[in-house]
């Protein structure tokens, strides 16, 4: 990819991809969210992940129940443009149970936030204030993360791996809309509240198929375009996640959705805002020490690597670990406290990982 500032003059294949794909991910967003989704939530990760793990029972919040196509859609869309594009290439065991314990922290932290990155900058398209000071965090803690990248901090290096090894994360997804097919009585579903407020299933899993191919072919990744900044000065990848936010502000002013403000509780979030700052501080550090945010998280498992399969189980455990134990923020109320000592705990957590790792290989 190019160096240095963004100049029209200079706009590569990458560039062009990365637009459309911001401009896909737009447009799906609006679309769905008029279509039934919730108010500023067209495509969350950590609110969709969190909505499966309660349709599967691994959580008894009742409003937060559904098995959201999106996610599934996500994965499988990266899985069939790998093969067509010859890159799925199955690879694992870099740091497997650390990078469980990170991707929960991650979920954890979004959730008492309440969204991950590409919803902050979703919200952030609808007025919503609240997700400004997300940001804030969002990028103080890839600026801490991209600090032990220059110390040396690595995962280590994965290896290649069986096929049927790197199959396991769409086979998963697969097997998934076969059990809601014929045996839904498997499952929960909210009757009020978020979970109960969904687009159609079909166009929700088409829009997610195309989102997952256009993510595969360009890397999106909203973590990815700040730390780029940081260590390099390159704005390539930063160019989907402005282009969301440019396309769908823009959408949202046409269609009368744009609310400018801070009142969280209509558009699912809160004004805590020094936990809103704190709690994206620490998806930001994660993000980075994973490689990737959680949409890029997905995408990978979907081009066959089984770390960031094991980190999308990570967020899943972490998201049933939120409601169970109240760590979730409440929208138009705030952090809880038990939300509040995790942040802390979690933020504690990767900085210790990630000094004694930058540590270790400076060593080395």
């Amino acid at each position: 990819m190019p160096k240095g500032r963004f100049n029209m003059r200079k706009m590569t294949k990458s560039h062009v991809m990365l637009a459309v794909t911001g401009i896909a991910v737009a447009v799906a967003a609006f679309l769905l969210t008029r279509w039934g989704n919730p108010k500023n939530m067209g495509f969350c990760i950590a609110c969709f992940i969190r909505d499966i793990a309660g349709a599967m029972k691994f959580h008894s919040a009742a409003p937060v129940q559904y098995l959201r196509p999106e996610i599934l859609g996500i994965v499988l869309g990266s899985f069939v443009m790998s093969l067509v594009r010859n890159e799925f290439k199955p690879r694992g065991g870099s740091a497997p149970a650390l990078r469980f314990l990170i991707g929960a922290g991650v979920m954890i932290g979004a959730l008492v936030f309440l969204g991950c990155p590409l919803r902050m900058i979703i919200r952030l398209a609808g007025g919503d204030l609240n997700a400004l000071v997300g940001f804030a965090g969002f990028a103080l803690g890839i600026g801490f993360g991209s600090f032990f990248l220059n110390q040396g901090f690595s995962l280590g290096k994965s290896d290649s791996k069986p096929a049927v090894e790197g199959a396991v994360a769409p086979a998963v997804q697969v097997g998934l809309i076969i059990l809601v097919a014929s045996a839904s009585s498997l499952f929960v579903f909210s009757q009020k509240g978020p979970g109960s407020m969904h687009a159609p299933v079909y166009a929700a899993l088409i829009a997610a198929l195309i989102v997952g191919a256009l993510s595969q072919m360009s890397r999106i990744c909203c973590a990815g375009g700040i730390r780029d900044i940081y260590l390099t000065r390159d704005l390539t990848l930063f160019v989907a996640p402005f282009t969301i936010f440019v396309v769908l502000t823009i959408l949202n002013l046409i269609g009368k959705s744009y609310n400018f403000g801070f009142a969280g509780a209509e558009s699912v979030a809160h004004s805590d805002h020094l936990w809103n700052l704190l709690s994206m501080f620490a998806v930001g550090l994660g993000s980075i020490m994973l490689g990737g945010c959680p949409l890029r998280q997905l995408v990978l498992a979907g081009e066959g690597n089984s770390d960031s399969f094991i980190t999308c189980i990570g967020m899943f455990v972490g998201a049933a670990i939120s409601h169970n134990f109240g760590l979730a923020g409440v929208a138009g109320q705030g952090a809880t406290s038990n939300g509040k000592v995790a942040v802390c705990v979690i933020i504690a957590f990767f900085a210790c990982v990630a000094a004694l790792i930058s540590h270790k290989n400076r060593r080395a």
